[in-house]
């Protein structure tokens, strides 16, 4: 075999592990309301290859186990559908680094139930914010959310859910929003538990991470990479921001419609780093933008 051919056979092989553009899993956070087999519907037909979703009301502490029948629903929709590795967002009541004892304890277990969930409907991610130090220091914080996911070890071994700690824009006494804080909460619990990061384009950005050029974006995966570990970077949630680089404030914006930029999300449909990645949109608007934001974002990673 000639070098030419070597090199082509190289290429051929490098394509076969390469999903095309319509593989690529991109999806958005769907309604869920009238059971949570209805956001496997509405994310289909929108184009949808992955969905993100509540499995409870997200503003409540009170839950209930999903009925068999509509489990029974959610799986035969994940078979026709074909939708994959599905996102769930835990409850933003929860906050497992918490110093009230009572709201912790509450925490905790309203987390446990959520896993639970996920591990009925065969869900990929539970996707939760780390937690909020509140007046106590945010060292005490991210320990106890260390020893809140070291407690439930046992429970992430009953199913095949990974958590992911989702990048926060740094608003208040938020954790996690520098990957330093993240890469702890990994260096702790990682030998023991299923678990990675989901980065959030306008969380990161608020919190200081530049990503609107090649540069700016080689820069910030390599930080991460030095401080978490590209490895536990397993999905993106893909928001514009309405604030700007660094101001720690929480606010999406339609892709291309805010201070990040379009360029930022072509780039991250076509690096080799982050192309393959899950990718849910949590843009304004609903499934309208959303279902041209996911033919936009399947267009990127075509080269267009």
């Amino acid at each position: 075999m000639g070098k030419r051919d070597g090199a082509n056979t190289k290429l051929r092989i490098k394509s076969l592990h390469m999903k095309t553009p319509q593989e690529l899993l991109i999806g958005a956070h769907m309604s869920a309301a009238g059971g949570v087999s209805n956001a496997l519907k509405e994310g289909f037909a929108i184009g949808a290859t992955t969905i993100q979703l509540f499995t409870n009301n997200q503003k409540q502490w009170f839950s209930k186990p999903i009925a068999d029948e509509e489990v029974e629903r959610w799986h035969q929709l994940l078979e026709e559908t074909q939708i994959k590795e599905v996102m769930s967002h835990d409850s933003y009541l929860i906050n497992l680094g918490c110093p009230n004892p009572e709201n912790l304890e509450k925490s905790r277990k309203a987390f446990s139930e959520e896993l639970q969930r996920c591990h009925a409907l065969k869900i990929s991610y539970l996707n939760f914010h780390p937690g909020a130090a509140l007046k106590e220091p945010k060292e005490k914080c991210l320990d106890l959310i260390v020893q809140s996911l070291l407690d439930i070890e046992k429970l992430t071994q009953q199913g095949s859910t990974t958590l992911l700690l989702e990048a926060t824009a740094g608003q208040g006494s938020v954790v996690g929003c520098t990957f330093e804080e993240l890469g702890y909460i990994i260096s702790k619990t990682h030998k023991h538990i299923p678990i990675g990061v989901c980065i959030d384009t306008c969380h990161i950005f608020a919190a200081g991470y530049d990503i609107r050029t090649k540069e700016s974006l080689d820069k910030t995966l390599k930080d991460f990479d030095e401080k978490v570990g590209l490895k536990y970077l397993r999905a993106f949630h893909m928001n514009d921001s309405m604030k700007g680089l660094g101001t720690r404030v929480d606010r999406h914006s339609p892709l291309g419609q805010g201070e990040i930029g379009i360029e930022a999300f072509k780039l991250l449909m076509q690096d080799k780093r982050t192309r393959d990645l899950p990718k849910y949109l949590e843009t304004p608007d609903g499934p309208p933008l959303w279902k041209e934001e996911i033919r936009m974002l399947r267009e990127f990673a075509e080269g267009n």
